[in-house]
């Protein structure tokens, strides 16, 4: 009780927590998820794909001893859901698995650890294609896609390799000598050490070795990229000696959009104008996108069984060999003309031949200008934007190009699925 200005009052009611208490409380995996929810529609989808690709490697078969492997089905839906979610940690995944309803309802029950699922995420880039492959054969049977004309466009996305672990080769050299010197001493130590040392030092003999493959790696690659820092279409007088990554050999320092120079990979995404779906991707070590544009056609018509007909991309791809080539096949070429010394577009060459001729007369004209300008960008500028800022393509966290690549399908393979779900259902 207290008293104010004369009047008694009682103390407030208040309703204060209490966690030492012990809840029992039912709990059904399937009521706690909206019936409405992404996870659903993925799990239908996946349910509905052709996984055999990735149940190959699975030992446990029939009734042979051993554990049963986990269902690729679940983990497919588990990473396109965490690719969709923006998580790309296995660790995180690992701890959304056990606190997150949406995650627990794809679990059904199944423990996983994130060994597994990080493991799963790189170990199957084939599978993946094919996977990929397999959702764009379904949308061009329903008439979803059909690529006559498609866009595309190179992003550039961080490598994990730091800038300082690029070296010239004497210093990788030295590193070798040094790395060589001391897995030596490791294994000169005495054998009768207490256990726990033992493994200590097994530990650090393994990493150090794993340290001396990679350097010798590096200095293997060295030679190619000394060939191609003096390429002369590189263009420059003075070139600095080839430097190579110690910890991602196959990273490459490439210029960025913001004009710093960083380790990065170029990731090529095909775009389908006409239904907006991703219909090929690719993970080069080049920084220019010259020479890329006849690789990722000649993927998409043997992923989609299709012809492209007309092909949109920016003047980064504008090399004469590939336009020529484009246009022998009857494919249209939509791509800005290159600009001169005085600023202004080059209408004609005198290296031309018929076909480049016939790209640059076509530029000029009004309607494939406004072809150019409203449905490139529309395109290709959309889908790097989702891919980067929702499903996480923004910087690798994995080292080496393969897992890479894994790395661009899940992202390609998720935004498929999410976009075009109705119609794979349907």
């Amino acid at each position: 009780m207290r008293a104010e200005r004369g009047v008694v009052q009682a103390l407030p009611r208040l309703r204060r927590p209490e966690r030492d208490q012990i809840f029992w409380e039912a709990c059904s995996l399937e009521e706690r998820l909206p019936k409405d929810h992404v996870a659903r529609t993925l799990w239908a989808v996946v349910s509905r794909l052709d996984l055999s690709a990735f149940e190959e490697a699975i030992v446990a078969r029939g009734s042979d001893p051993g554990r049963a492997a986990t269902d690729p089905r679940l983990l497919v839906a588990l990473w396109l859901y965490a690719t969709v979610d923006g998580v790309g940690n296995g660790r995180r995944l690992d701890r959304l698995c056990r606190e997150h309803d949406a995650y627990r309802w794809l679990c059904g029950g199944v423990s996983l650890n994130y060994h597994t699922l990080n493991d799963f995420r790189v170990q199957h880039e084939r599978a993946l294609d094919a996977l990929l492959t397999k959702v764009l054969v379904a949308l061009v049977n329903k008439g979803v896609v059909k690529v006559d004309r498609i866009s595309q466009d190179g992003k550039k996305v961080r490598a994990s390799a730091g800038s300082s672990s690029f070296h010239r080769e004497g210093t990788l050299r030295e590193q070798l000598a040094r790395t060589r010197s001391y897995i030596e001493e490791l294994k000169k130590q005495a054998d009768d050490a207490p256990a726990d040392e033992a493994r200590a030092r097994t530990a650090r003999e393994r990493a150090a070795r794993e340290k001396a493959e990679r350097i010798e790696e590096a200095m293997a690659l060295l030679p190619e990229l000394e060939r191609i820092k003096n390429n002369p279409r590189q263009g420059k007088r003075k070139q600095h000696p080839a430097r190579s990554s110690t910890t991602d050999p196959d990273a490459r320092k490439m210029m960025m959009p913001d004009g710093g120079v960083r380790p990065a990979f170029n990731v090529q995404v095909a775009t389908d104008v006409a239904s907006g779906a991703i219909v090929g991707v690719d993970v080069v070590q080049a920084g220019s996108d010259h020479n890329q544009s006849v690789p990722l056609r000649e993927q998409v018509e043997q992923r989609t069984g299709q012809k492209v007909k007309e092909h949109l991309m920016d003047q980064g791809y504008v090399d004469m060999n590939s336009i020529e080539q484009a246009e022998r096949h009857g494919v249209t070429v939509y791509a800005p003309l290159p600009k001169g010394k005085n600023g202004k577009p080059v209408t004609a060459s005198r290296w031309d031949t018929e076909w480049t001729a016939a790209w640059r007369t076509r530029m000029q004209t009004p309607t494939a200008q406004y072809i150019y300008k409203t449905q490139r960008a529309a395109t290709s500028e959309r889908v790097n934007a989702e891919l980067q800022d929702r499903l996480g393509l923004r910087r690798f966290v994995v080292r080496r190009l393969p897992k890479v690549r894994c790395i661009a399908l899940w992202a390609a393979l998720a935004f498929d699925v999410v976009h075009f779900a109705r119609h794979l259902l349907g």
